[in-house]
This record gives structure tokens, sequence and C-alpha cells, in this order.
């Protein structure tokens, strides 16, 4: 008996270690993307495949795969999509081009599309139907720690091993699973008799691929571009076969009956709407400490570590209160927590993290107490080939909430950016203009006020010049100062002594009108660095504010949740 239970905990464990692998390689290159970029001497364009092609490979082949588990063997194509993760994990690691680091992720992602759905199933299926709501609990946890993590563990990987070292941390925790799943997994388990749903997968990765693109890319292409509209139509047009083949299929791929379920539609629009206010905040807090506030990757990472903290707390938490306060209460619980998150980062002083401390807290609580029971909430009484397909469309909805997310929110940050630039830009014109300065040194201000808005957006922070006109101008004033006297009070023809004392005359006077010009282009320049500061943190702000209200889309699903837990044990 003792054997047994020590069996089924090392399986749960074995597969917690899949999906966790799987989910935090969704968020872990995020923050390593500056750093790879000048490692593989590439422009963020095409480095942004590397990270896309795993999003978009995931999402739309988890559902096709993971009945491929199931028709062909669980624990045999489980291992196969460990050795592929891990293969995926090593070409990433060793990549010498951006070229081959795409390939890798690619790799990676189908692995992870094999091993994720899988491991839900095969954990499920090992425990028994009492052990069965907590095992389902820890895996889905396992998932929304995983994703919240990525940021800090590929903050600290990258800053004490460096940005190759996030595929290759994969490769022990691979093996170790690997071996895990030699000794307790049975290889010899009868095949399930049934066929694949073939048209059904087809038009299912269709569909999760033109849709997942077309949040990725909307941005760089432009939402009103041939291409866009073309993925948008092809997702729609998919859509519809998918939902007619799955209707006239005996053994559809994603079975239909599961979307009658309510508190399963519920868990699934859940999932998306609060997966994409947690990776809002993933996304842009980061980029803001580094870009705006110059701190380090790592640093960055660790400012919002509280987020992935309280998620860790709340989540085993939350699963306790579902039995003792209903689904109902801890669904509109989480929800008003990741409101007043966005209530706070809506209001709070950007320039004070104790203040946005307050909204990540807030934001990991609430995500945190939903997506504890979520996974339980969307199983509900099922078994069998609904289970699993339940399990696997929850995975796919939290990868598009990803999307959704990256999509919107950095949309949103690209425009609200390029808009503080153009303003500040025309606000800097105007100020240095109207100074009473040289033109040529007007001209050089500008382009130095150009560099620092520019670099205002990137990860360097560029010392500001207090000196505008430096010593080889100055002595070229000084020259031709005096050449102007010379000729006014023809010094020529007098004493070389004369000629030195003017000389020296004329080159205090410069000098002193120098001393006045930098201390009125250094104030000027000031003004406006505090301008532009000012600028991009209403930039970074501006999305949460906007998102506030569409928070409230959380409250209204509460309804689609039962009051009171049923058990089916």
């Amino acid at each position: 008996m003792i054997k047994e239970v020590l069996q089924q905990r090392g399986i749960v464990l074995t597969m917690a270690i899949g999906i966790f692998l799987c989910m935090l390689d969704t968020t872990v290159m995020n923050i390593a993307l500056p750093a790879i970029q000048t490692g593989l001497k590439t422009d963020l364009g095409q480095l942004s495949w590397a990270l896309n092609i795993y999003t978009v490979l995931f999402a739309s082949l988890t559902i096709p795969l993971g009945r491929m588990a199931d028709i062909y063997g669980r624990s045999r194509v489980y291992l196969l999509g460990l050795g592929l993760f891990l293969a995926g994990s090593i070409f990433s690691g060793l990549a010498l081009n951006v070229g081959l680091l795409i390939i890798g992720r690619g790799v990676q992602s189908i692995g992870a599309a094999i091993v994720f759905p899988a491991s839900m199933t095969i954990g499920i299926q090992n425990v028994t139907l009492a052990e069965r709501r907590n095992t389902i609990a820890i895996l889905g946890v396992t998932q929304g720690l995983a994703a919240a993590l990525g940021p800090t563990i590929g903050g600290i990987v990258v800053q004490f091993i460096g940005w190759r070292g996030i595929f290759l941390i994969n490769v022990p925790f691979i093996l170790m699973a690997m071996l895990l799943c030699w000794r307790l997994l049975d290889f010899k388990e009868t095949r399930q008799a049934a066929k694949l749903d073939i048209l059904g997968s087809l038009w299912s990765m269709v569909v999760l691929f033109a849709l997942t693109l077309t949040l990725i890319k909307g941005s760089d292409w432009g939402w009103r571009s041939p291409k866009i509209i073309s993925l948008i139509s092809l997702s729609c047009v998919a859509l519809i076969l998918f939902i007619l083949t799955e209707r006239r299929t005996a053994q559809p791929m994603m079975p239909l009956r599961l979307f009658r379920d309510r508190q399963f539609v519920g868990a699934s629009i859940v999932t998306i709407i609060s997966g994409i206010f947690l990776v809002a905040v993933l996304v842009l807090l980061p980029s803001f400490f580094t870009k705006v506030q110059h701190h380090s990757e790592l640093m960055a990472a660790l400012m919002i570590t509280p987020t992935s903290a309280m998620i860790f707390i709340w989540s085993p938490i939350s699963g306790l209160l579902l039995e003792k306060i209903g689904p109902r209460l801890v669904m509109l619980t989480g929800s008003l927590a990741i409101i007043l998150g966005y209530v706070a980062l809506s209001f709070v002083d950007f320039n004070v993290y104790g203040q946005i401390l307050l909204g990540l807290l807030l934001i990991g609580t609430g995500y945190g107490i939903i997506i504890g029971p979520i996974t339980i909430l969307a199983a509900g009484d099922f078994t069998g080939e609904l289970l699993t397909a339940s399990q696997s469309v929850i995975g796919v909805f939290r990868q598009i909430g990803t999307s959704l997310a990256v999509a919107i929110f950095v949309t949103a940050l690209s425009t609200n950016l390029v808009s503080a630039q153009q303003t500040v830009w025309q606000s800097a014109q105007q100020e240095i203009n109207q100074l009473a300065v040289p033109k040529p040194v007007k001209q050089q201000t500008l382009a130095q006020v150009n560099q620092q808005i520019f670099a205002a957006q990137s990860n360097e922070q560029q010392p500001t010049n207090k000196r505008f006109i430096n010593k080889t101008q100055e002595k070229r004033l000084v020259a031709q100062q005096y050449q102007q006297v010379v000729r006014q009070q023809h010094l020529d023809k007098q004493p070389s002594a004369v000629q030195a004392s003017a000389y020296r005359q004329t080159q205090q006077q410069v000098r002193a009108e120098i001393r006045q010009i930098n201390q009125q282009l250094a104030q000027s320049i000031k003004k406006i660095k505090s301008q532009m500061t000012r600028a991009l943190i209403a930039a970074f702000k501006r999305p949460y504010q906007v998102a506030m209200p569409f928070t409230l889309l959380l409250v209204a699903c509460v309804s689609l949740f039962s009051a009171k837990l049923i058990k089916h044990d």
C-alpha cells in the first residue's frame, strides 16, 4: 500500500516537472531578449520569432498531440515529448545564430505540446478517485506558477549564467523526469481502440495557428493589413469547419459536449481573462524597470517576484477554501483582488516602487486564488476522454490568454511610446529654439536631445552632457571673435603685447558667454528629460488605466460557477 502511494506521488511529481518546464518556457525568454539580441548580433524583429514560434506551435498542437497520446499510448508518447523538448533546449542553448535558435524553439514547442496535455492525463489517471481533485489542483497551480516565475528565473539565470542558460537549465530536469518516467510509468499500457480525428485536428491547428499569429504580429503588420485580415478570415472559416466536423465525427478530438457544462465555460473564460491581466504585468513592468528606471534585468525580475510569491502562497489556500466557501465566492474573491490591483496600478506613483508593489501583491493574490481551483472546476465530473479534452482545452485557452495579453498591451505600449516621443520632441524643439544661443549650438543640442529621447526607450542610460560647447569649439569661437577684434581695432599694427592682451580679453569674454549658454542649455535639457520621464511613465501606466474597467468582466463570469462544490467521489 505504501509502495503504491509513493509511486502515485512520484508520478504526480514527475508530471509536475514536465508541466513546469513547458509553461516556464512561455515567459522565461522575455527578459533575456536584450542579452540574446546582443549575443547573436540580430535585430529584435527576427528574434521575436524565436519567442513567437513557441507560443504559436504550443497553442496549435496541444489538442491534436494530446489526442495522439491517448490513442498510441500516453507513456510512450510522453517520453517522446520529453526527448523532443530536451533536443530543442540543447539546440536553442547552443545556437550560433537566430535561425538555429528559432528551429530549436520550434522543436521545444512540439515537445511541450506533447508533454503538457499528457502530463495532466497521466497524473490524474494514476491516482485514486479520492486524490483526483488534489492532483488536478497541484498540476494546475504548477502551470500558473511556472508562467509567473518565468521572468524572475530568466533574470537570475541571465545575470549569473548567461542567456544560453535559460535553455540549458532544462537539461538536468528533463533527464531526471525521463529517468523517473522509465522507473514509474507503465509502457505496456493498452492502446485505445480509437481513430485520430485527422480533419478535426487539421482545422483546430489552422484556427489556433492563424489566431495566435494574428495576436502576436497584429501590431507589427498592422491590424488592417492584408496579412492580418487574411489570417482573421482564415481562422473564422477554419473555426466554422472545425465545429461542423466535430459535430459529425463519432470520435471528435474536442468533444463539443464540454461546452454544455456551464462551469467549464466559466472556467475557460476566466482562464483567458485572468491570464491576460497577469501576463500584462509580467510583460510591461520589467520593461519599465529596465528602460525607464534603468535597473538591471536581475533587479527588474526580483521587483516583480512578489506577484509570483502571492500566487505560490494563495494557490493552495484557495484550493482548500473551495470546499468550505464554494466556487462562486472563491472566484469572486480572486476577481476582486485583481480588480483592486489594477485600480492601484492606475492611480499610484510609478516613481515609488512601494506603491507599485501594492498592485503586484493584489494581482498575484487574485490570480493565485483563481488559478488554484480553476483546473478542478474545469475538470468537473468529467471522466475518460472528456477529462483529457477538458485539460487540453484549458491549456490552450491559457496560451491564448498569454497571446492576447502580449498583443493588446505591447501594442498599446508601443503606440503610447511613439506618441510620448513625438510630444516631447516637439516640446524640446520649441524649448531650445527660443533660447538666445547660436544656431549651430541649437542644432547640436537638439541632436543630443534626440539621442536622449531614444536612449529613454533603450536599456542604456546616456550620460548628460553638461558642456554643450566643448574645448575645440571654444577655441574656434575665440579665434573667430579675436579675428573680428583684430579687424575692428587694427591690432595687426599694434605691438605683440597689446595683441596678447586683446586675445586674453576675448578669450575671457567668450568663456563667460559659453558658461552662460551651457547653463541655459543644461536647464533646458533637465526640463526636457524630466518631461520625457513623465511621458514614459504615463505611457506605461496608460494601458493599466484603460484595462481597469475590463477587469469587471471577471465579476460578470462569477455567476457561471456553482455556489457550492459538488462532490463526486
